[in-house]
């Protein structure tokens, strides 16, 4: 399930307006998929800036790196997520999963609720 299927968006205050939420998750969970920062994107139909910009971005709000990146070469470049990546990454999808299973009613009765019409 991608972040686009679920019926909630969990978004974490990290400080200095920096969130982790469903599109970091998604990048980096498609970083650890590819290897590499510029596939991750181009499957996310995102640019290699705005995928760089939220790398940067999530090693910069942690403290310790996200993403290692290597530098091309004669075999290319490439990016993995580290120990913290996995780790931060694990305890995100774990809170999707908590929310979905426990929430699933409390989510539905708000949906009851909302008028879903598209009127404003």
């Amino acid at each position: 399930m991608n972040a686009e299927d679920l019926p909630i968006h969990l978004r974490i205050p990290l400080g200095e307006g920096v969130r982790f939420g469903p599109g970091k998750a998604e990048l980096l969970t498609r970083i650890r998929e590819t290897g590499s920062v510029t596939a991750a994107a181009q499957g996310m139909g995102m640019s290699y800036r705005r995928a760089w910009s939220l790398v940067s971005e999530a090693n910069k709000a942690f403290r310790a790196p996200l993403v290692e990146l290597s530098r091309g070469g004669e075999g290319g470049g490439g990016a993995r997520l580290t120990k913290e990546g996995e780790a931060v990454l694990a305890s995100y999808r774990a809170l999707e999963d908590l929310v979905l299973k426990d929430g699933a009613a409390y989510i539905a009765a708000i949906r009851d609720r909302a008028d879903m019409s598209g009127r404003k």
